[in-house]
């Protein structure tokens, strides 16, 4: 089973942020953004590849994750999705990162998204799982058919304090049960989710979640310093940097189809569905197809 190298950390904005970085550091910079509930692992087999293709990958533990942590005990501890995106931000601040390929899932393609429709001066083209998944609060007040709304369980489970205490008791065995549900056909082991489960220990962990879920349907405050982005955010702004966007054709995650979200990219673009049982997860469970549209989507801004 592949393995990162030590953890390195750096305090970036309100954080201090842990990370893995492979490859030479004078290559060209890729960030790769992990979701919920997953980790760094995700991309255990993406960054060696990108490595070896010459590319310096910075792959950071997102807050409320792993070896992250706050810097204040009174900072609020916030989910929203602009919050999250600051973060890696300041993170390419810290790392005296001008400018580089971002690519995620889940959370992590939410975060990769508002980088690029916000400050497409930081995000020289962009990997996205699912597509476009900039949120807005207004737009999920808006009632999904029965059978979408089952899909997202989860969200309603956790907008209640029972939820919360539940998610804080089972974390664990809580993030194996999404895991199931979201890639049917992964065979992952327990040696292979223990591994990234560790990182829900963080002590930030039940907090973010739970903020991040309620503040999307409106049921928590964010705060007042991220309003004018969530504004910008709440328009869905169009995307112009160079994008591939991915989607496995087993993924058992709420998704929306890809044509949906086509027009909301208005550089060279691409989408490709990944095949043969592939699931949410996708960087872990196709990490050939993930590096290789990395490598391809660099191309593009060449052309």
């Amino acid at each position: 089973m592949s393995e990162f190298g030590a953890l390195k950390q750096i305090d970036a904005g309100v954080l201090n942020v842990g990370y893995t970085e492979v490859g030479p550091s004078d290559g060209p910079a890729v960030i790769l953004l992990h979701g919920w509930p997953y980790d760094i692992h995700s991309y255990v087999d993406v960054a060696p590849l990108l490595a070896k293709a010459g590319y310096h990958v910075i792959v950071p533990y997102l807050r409320g994750y792993g070896s992250t942590r706050f810097l204040s005990s009174q900072t609020f501890r916030n989910g929203q999705q602009s919050a999250l995106a600051l973060d890696i931000i300041a993170l390419m601040d810290a790392l005296t990162i001008e400018t580089a390929i971002v690519a995620g899932f889940d959370w992590g393609a939410r975060t990769a998204n508002i980088i690029a429709a916000l400050w497409p001066e930081r995000c020289k083209a962009m990997v996205s799982v699912s597509g476009y998944l900039i949120g807005s609060r207004e737009a999920n007040q808006m009632p999904l058919p029965p059978n979408a709304e089952l899909q997202w369980w989860y969200q309603f489970y956790f907008a209640t304090e029972r939820g919360r205490i539940g998610y804080d008791k089972y974390r664990h065995d809580f993030a194996k049960l999404i895991w199931q549900i979201a890639s049917p056909k992964w065979g992952f082991d327990d040696i292979t989710f223990d591994r990234s489960a560790a990182s829900f220990d963080n002590p930030d962990h039940v907090s973010i979640v739970i903020h991040n879920y309620r503040w999307r349907l409106g049921l928590a405050e964010g705060e007042a310093r991220y309003d004018d982005l969530e504004k910008r955010l709440a328009a869905a702004p169009v995307i112009d940097v160079p994008t591939i966007t991915l989607e496995g054709d087993a993924n058992g995650a709420p998704h929306p189809d890809p044509t949906s979200y086509a027009k909301e990219f208005s550089g060279k673009y691409a989408h490709r569905l990944i095949t043969g049982g592939i699931g949410h997860n996708l960087p872990q469970e196709a990490p050939q197809a993930f590096a290789q549209a990395v490598l391809d989507v660099d191309g593009y801004g060449s052309t």
